[in-house]
């Protein structure tokens, strides 16, 4: 059996979920597979050469984890609850091209392959809807080690395409099925700074909304208008002011690209819709590098060089200060590429793939 998953890019809302704000991702055409069979006995084997790694251990030695994050363990104590259960061992290799710690959800394309495999090979497969093998992976990477973290990654990897995902009253996903062009992802090679990052962007924004709200208690982060944002100038420092104004044209930015999305639907992609797409991309990025500052000098340059060489736009991807970039590139994909490697950054042409799916 021969499961894969795909990374994701994430195109409207980056650093609003944890806010209560929805976000827009899509899935990418590069992946994570496991491929395996069973074993004789009850042993879990997992080979991963592309980390120069190996795992191994028993289906009855799942609990207590091993690891803070032992992922491989937690997938299968979720099934088990579940009712699923597991009279033989398995044997896999485990091969991924995603960008490792960058900000195109590796992690999670993983245990989504993983949850899929197990279900699948287990002894009374439930035949988990891809959302409901999202939900799995993220029980198994957030739930059950009490660490914060959104829905996005697990079902926009698990589920595919592009997703539009809302976390607040409910959480409600919605497929959208837009007919998009090539992207191209860059990765900086620069390691992530995501505590640092979300200290400002998450920490220091809901401060913002505690702020406001106790000056203005009708104030919402989900209907305020933009124009009402100078109303709040004098209760706010101005870097405060600064990241309360990113974060309401950036929720409303979303809504534009969904409008937009989703008319392309019932409509072919035409040059004004990729400009305009890209635009809003590039928007988006700005707030994320001037207001929340979430890029890097480097990444700086490597948008730049994207863009001269024919990109509509783009963003920086994921929680930021290093990482992945990247940028819509309909009819330049190749020049935009070699753009980005003469910056420093590794680049990879990618577009938007179906989430997990059986290989063989």
């Amino acid at each position: 059996m021969k499961i894969s998953t795909p990374g994701r890019i994430c195109l409207f809302g980056e650093h609003q979920d944890y806010l209560g704000l929805p976000v827009i991702a899509a899935a990418i055409s590069r992946r994570i597979s496991i491929d395996g069979d069973y074993r004789n006995d009850d042993k879990v084997v997992l080979h991963l050469p592309d980390l120069g790694l190996k795992e191994e251990f028993s289906l009855r030695d799942t609990y207590p984890y091993i690891v803070q994050r032992d992922y491989f363990r937690s997938t299968i104590n979720i099934l088990k609850r579940k009712g699923i259960s597991f009279s033989k061992g398995f044997e896999c290799v485990i091969h991924g091209n995603i960008p490792i710690n960058s900000g195109t959800s590796s992690s999670s394309a993983l245990i989504v392959s993983w949850a899929h495999f197990l279900d699948k090979m287990s002894d009374n497969p439930s035949n988990f809807s891809q959302k409901e093998l999202g939900e799995i992976a993220n029980a198994a990477e957030v739930l059950e080690f009490g660490e914060p973290g959104g829905m996005m990654d697990h079902y926009s990897t698990a589920i595919g395409n592009v997703i539009y995902l809302e976390s607040t009253p409910v959480i409600k996903v919605e497929t959208l099925t837009p007919k998009l062009g090539t992207f191209v992802l860059g990765d900086s090679l620069e390691p992530k700074d995501t505590l640092g990052i979300l200290a400002r962007c998450r920490y220091g924004m809901e401060d913002v909304i505690r702020k406001v709200k106790n000056y203005d208690p009708d104030f919402s982060i989900f209907t305020t208008p933009f124009e009402k944002a100078v109303d709040y100038k004098k209760e706010l420092s101005e870097d405060e002011m600064s990241l309360l104004i990113a974060n309401i044209e950036d929720r409303d930015i979303l809504l534009e690209g969904k409008t937009l999305l989703t008319q392309s639907v019932n409509s072919p992609v035409n040059e004004s819709f990729d400009t305009h797409f890209g635009g809003l991309l590039y928007k988006h990025y700005k707030n994320l590098r001037d207001h929340k500052r979430t890029s890097t000098p480097k990444i700086e340059r490597m948008m730049n060089a994207a863009l001269s060489a024919g990109a509509l736009g783009g963003k920086i991807n994921g929680s930021g200060g290093g990482g992945c970039m990247f940028a819509y590139a309909p009819t330049k994909a190749e020049e935009v590429a070699e753009a980005i490697e003469k910056e420093g950054g590794k680049s990879y042409i990618i577009t938007v793939d179906s989430g997990t799916r059986i290989e063989s």
